[in-house]
């Protein structure tokens, strides 16, 4: 009987679900309450402005964004049977 490899991901792709997972939280929660960062760090960075809750929100979508498309890279590079039936 042939030995099938069923060659798993390498720990980058866990990896990039675990920072993606927590930047989308992050970005959540920014979105839902603004005022963490002034609560948490006890500081007002941008005066009351918004523009440092604007930049985190910027920031961490990009990060997921970025962490997603690297997964699925990864995923695809490893299952290559499962990224041909999307196409």
């Amino acid at each position: 009987m042939p030995f099938h490899d069923e060659s798993p991901v390498r720990p980058r792709f866990w990896l990039e679900i675990a920072l993606g997972s927590l930047s989308g939280l992050l970005l959540l929660i920014t979105l839902a309450w603004p005022d963490w960062i002034e609560l948490l760090l006890g500081l007002d960075p941008d005066a009351g402005s918004g523009a440092a809750e604007w930049l985190v929100v910027a920031i961490t979508a990009t990060a997921t964004a970025v962490c997603a498309l690297g997964a699925r890279t990864e995923w695809r590079r490893h299952h290559p049977a499962a990224a041909r039936a999307t196409r």
